[in-house]
């Protein structure tokens, strides 16, 4: 009688919608979750073991085995249960979300484990030579086995010596062990407020039971120390811990805090650490061994296998929302993970986004308020400049930098202080502009005016990278005087500081002038040591850093981002200028914010000047409540392209023949994106909008299967858009 086969439902990192199936070979330990190596179209894939079962309900192919099993702990359930609710969520291909949770390949190749040098019993030192016996003595007196490159420099001999040793089996070679982080949590002495908030999170903790946590505070007001507590109960207890960032730039100093209080490191992940990093990251994750992690939106798909609780720190930011590939959104993700982990999770912020205060408010999350900055710090007095009185005859100002601004700024550096310029435009102007015909020179890939990078000597587009140099005359009527420099950018506005201030030292903090980390960690420590007078800085600069001796906050541009389509303006402005101005005055030096605006009457600033948030959300909410927009109504964008602007036309119109009528639900579209062309490719957008509880993604389904798509265009579903370009 034969033995019951094995078949194994094996999930690839690849564009497809379910698993495969494979045959389990005799022998195999495999369950589900295990990596394997199976045949797929001549190749050689390594996938995920979604499910094993014994029955092929009569399916008449021929079912190809597996070929092998890699020596990793499984892919943890949660895991496994985070990716199909992504895909189900956002309706992307299964495979595709699996491919964010297997991002380095490189940790399937087999690795030779890291070997040191240990004294063979056989070797009798009365025997060996000088040099040898040197070798055998700085061995045998290492704490740990020694590399032999670590030997060779410890004895002063070369590797060859060594290498003869292991040939004449007076030496041996074995495994490392892993260094062995020692923990050491140094406890600070919390105010009342953050006492109550920590104890709260740190019971979650330790009962280890899914809970979602509002921690609502002030800039300034100690929320890093209250998590700490967090962390801290999740590795006394043997647990995991995942940090999420919004910005790589915040991970240094996070780095440096962290080490400070805990006595080692944390594991970081983000896009910028190198393959070999991200290799032993991911495999000391998957075994346990790395106990924290600190990184960007992607780090949420490691494979944690015991997780303790998750941190999302400011978590309104937009740039957890991932915009390419599997569209997602991290901070809501993680929600997801905590649930299915049986973990607390905590997300951090000054200005929380609306959804999460809505959450808080029907009591799906609980709501930890810390209304005080912490110690002996104040919150920064807040003043409006109306630059409307400050401007030539033809309405353009007279300085990007007002009076007031500039005796702000002296004043401060004649007190020993700093200032901190914040706009949030990078480049020296934003549009080139022909004053004799009115051309305004543009990207040739995208519908966007290009960016004069003065310090390059380049025109760059900021979309797709297209970079030319600044034409020496009108590119439509050759006029070689008529090309002005219209607005100001980072590199425009420290230009007129350095000659304002001409003994004083400026420098700009922008992604495109901070192209290492290292150059970023060298202007970081100028600032902490005060050899830098004004810092002129885009978002880089805005969120998370801790300056003591920045006294001085001036916005330029403070309405930028105020006008256009977009739902959520006026709430990321205001998210926005309140992480610039919590960075003045974070001791107890006094601080200052200056707000430049040509609409100084607008809500968004005099709620930030009034210091009244709870009047500004009123507001906002209002207006969402009225035209059921989120988070009192939903939203999916569809978004059709295409290289061929015909074919793309063609089919949003056969789209809009087949569109779903369904009462309570609105389908605006077909109308060509804000950016209707984007490196080449034509772009059109449908945006639904639908009460809190509908369910949108079958709907979806429904009408992209009724209008097969043609093979040369991309459709892009958003569940819950952020970006309306």
């Amino acid at each position: 009688m034969s033995s019951q086969l094995n078949y194994a439902d094996v999930l690839l990192p690849q564009r497809m919608e379910q698993p495969y199936t494979y045959l389990v070979p005799d022998g195999f330990p495999v369950g589900e979750g295990c990596y394997v190596d199976v045949p797929i179209r001549n190749q050689t894939v390594t996938g995920v073991v979604w499910k094993i079962h014994h029955d092929l309900k009569g399916s008449s192919f021929k079912i190809k085995p597996i070929n092998a099993l890699h020596d990793l702990p499984p892919m943890p359930k949660p895991l496994m249960g985070l990716i199909d609710f992504t895909a189900n969520y956002t309706l992307a291909p299964k495979g595709n979300v699996l491919k964010m949770a297997m991002s380095v390949p490189e940790v399937f190749e087999t690795i030779a484990e890291k070997e040191g040098l240990r004294v063979a019993s056989e070797c009798d030192f009365s025997k060996l030579t000088d040099k040898r016996k040197a070798v055998a003595h700085v061995v045998q007196s290492a704490e740990q086995p020694l590399t032999v490159s670590e030997a060779s420099i410890l004895a002063e001999v070369s590797t060859s010596t060594i290498r003869a040793m292991l040939k004449d089996g007076l030496l041996m070679l074995v495994p490392i062990p892993a260094e062995a982080l020692g923990w050491t949590y140094n406890h600070i002495e919390l105010s009342p407020e953050q006492k109550h908030a920590a104890d709260e999170i740190c019971k979650a903790v330790e009962d280890k039971e899914y809970k979602a946590f509002l921690l609502d505070g002030v800039t300034g007001s100690g929320k890093t120390e209250v998590y700490f507590e967090a962390i801290a109960k999740a590795l006394e207890s043997g647990r995991q811990a995942l940090v999420l960032l919004p910005e790589i730039a915040l991970s240094s100093q996070s780095i440096q805090r962290f080490s400070s209080r805990f006595g080692a490191p944390p594991v970081v992940w983000h896009s910028d650490i190198t393959l070999a990093q991200k290799r032993k990251a991911w495999r000391q994750v998957a075994s346990g061994e790395a106990k924290v992690v600190i990184g960007a939106r992607s780090a949420l798909f490691l494979p944690f296998p015991n997780l303790g609780v998750i941190i999302v720190d400011e978590e309104h930011e937009s740039a957890y929302k991932q915009e390419e590939g599997v569209i997602y959104n991290a901070r809501d993700m993680s929600v997801v993970r905590a649930h299915l982990g049986s973990c607390p999770i905590v997300l951090v912020s000054a200005t929380p986004c609306l959804e999460t205060l809505e959450n808080a408010e029907t009591g799906k999350y609980a709501w930890l308020k810390l209304h005080n900055r912490h110690a002996s710090a104040n919150l920064p007095d807040i003043h409006i400049i109306d630059m409307r009185n400050q401007t030539t005859e033809y309405g353009k100002p007279k300085s990007w930098i007002s009076p007031t601004l500039q005796q702000a700024i002296q004043t401060a550096i004649e007190n020993g202080e700093q200032a901190l310029i914040y706009l949030n435009r990078r480049g020296y102007a934003p549009l080139i502009l022909c004053a004799t015909c009115g051309e305004r020179v543009s990207c040739p890939n995208c519908t966007a005016y290009l960016v004069e990078h003065k310090r390059a000597n380049y025109l760059m587009c900021h979309h797709c990278g297209y970079v030319q140099r600044k034409p020496e005359e009108c590119p439509k009527c050759n006029d070689k005087a008529g090309l002005i420099s219209c607005g100001p950018g980072v590199e425009r506005v420290a230009e007129e500081l350095q000659k304002l201030f001409p003994s004083y030292r400026t420098e700009i903090m922008a992604s495109d002038i901070m192209t290492s980390v290292h150059k970023l960690e060298v202007l970081l420590n100028d600032l902490r040591e005060g050899r830098v007078n004004i810092i002129v800085g885009t978002q880089m600069i805005a969120k998370g850093h801790h300056f003591p001796k920045i006294t001085v906050v001036g916005v330029v541009d403070a309405d930028l981002g105020l006008t256009g389509g977009d739902l959520r303006a006026g709430e990321r402005t205001y998210q926005l200028l309140n992480q610039v101005a919590g960075r003045a005055g974070r001791e107890k030096l006094a601080g200052h914010v200056y707000l430049q605006t040509f609409t100084p009457h607008h809500p968004v600033l005099q709620a930030l000047v009034t210091g009244k948030r709870d009047d500004f959300i009123a507001i906002e909410t209002a207006g969402r409540k009225m035209n059921a927009l989120p988070p009192y109504g939903r939203l999916a964008a569809l978004i059709i392209s295409s290289r061929d602007k015909s074919a793309v036309e063609t089919y949003v119109s056969q789209m809009a023949r087949v569109m779903p009528n369904v009462e309570g639900i609105d389908i605006l579209g077909p109308a060509p994106a804000a950016l209707a062309m984007v490196r080449n490719w034509h772009r059109w957008r449908f945006l639904i909008r639908a009460p809190k509880d509908a369910r949108l993604q079958p709907l979806i389904r429904s009408w992209l299967a009724s209008a097969p798509k043609p093979a040369q265009l991309k459709v892009q579903i958003d569940i819950d858009p952020y970006s309306f370009l």
